[in-house]
């Protein structure tokens, strides 16, 4: 599965997405393969998710030494 964030490219009047090189081919995806698009369009964070992020922010900050400690486990 590739799971990336692009932006829409203009074809003619229609619109398209590129896969990268690299995911083409450790996906063994040749040109002319059928693949499945799934599109979920990004839309700006509620002021709901402002809070929660700005939450996780603070936590991460006041315990960055413990994060830092368990990552390196």
């Amino acid at each position: 599965m590739i799971q990336s964030i692009q932006k829409v490219i203009r074809i003619g009047t229609s619109g398209g997405v590129t896969i990268p090189a690299k995911e083409l081919k450790r996906q063994k995806i040749s040109f002319g393969d059928a693949v499945e698009v799934i599109v979920l369009p990004l839309r700006s964070t509620s002021v709901n998710d402002q809070a929660v992020i700005s939450s996780a922010k603070k936590i991460l900050s006041k315990y960055k030494q413990d994060f830092d400690s368990l990552a390196k486990r």
